[in-house]
């Protein structure tokens, strides 16, 4: 079964540990977090978990098609995902508990201080077959 798991930096029940955005912490502990999510890929890559991890950058806009022949809309009272999504793993695991653990490992990365930041994931499968309607 796929997973994606949901890396935002803020959201999800009140946070465990104030971290405080990564702007405002040293190259050194960015560094150490980003080190601590290599290392945990490079070990979903040896026990063959690993599908795929992206980091995204805060650039980007709303696009929606507004009829032919007229410009895409950016702009409208939608949730900003630059505030929202930082980056995903997708992983390929035998159950929805091994999903959980795995998420579980990656909230512990540490940030300010060199401490775990007991982030919140959101963990969503994917469908196995696109859903269908049935009358």
């Amino acid at each position: 079964m796929k997973y994606l798991i949901l890396k935002h930096y803020q959201g999800g029940p009140a946070p465990f540990v104030d971290y405080g955005s990564m702007d405002q912490w040293t190259p050194e502990e960015v560094d150490a977090h980003i080190r601590f999510m290599e290392d945990f890929g490079d070990r979903l890559k040896e026990t063959g978990e690993f599908v795929d991890a992206q980091a995204l950058s805060p650039e980007g806009a709303f696009i929606r098609y507004d009829g032919e022949g007229r410009p895409p809309v950016t702009d409208g009272p939608f949730a900003e995902t630059k505030d929202l999504i930082a980056g995903w793993y997708i992983i390929d695991v035998e159950s929805w508990d091994r999903a959980v653990e795995l998420a579980g490992e990656l909230s512990a990365a540490p940030g300010a201080g060199g401490k775990p930041i007991h982030e919140w994931l959101e963990v969503r499968p994917f469908y196995a077959d696109p859903p269908t309607v049935t009358e």
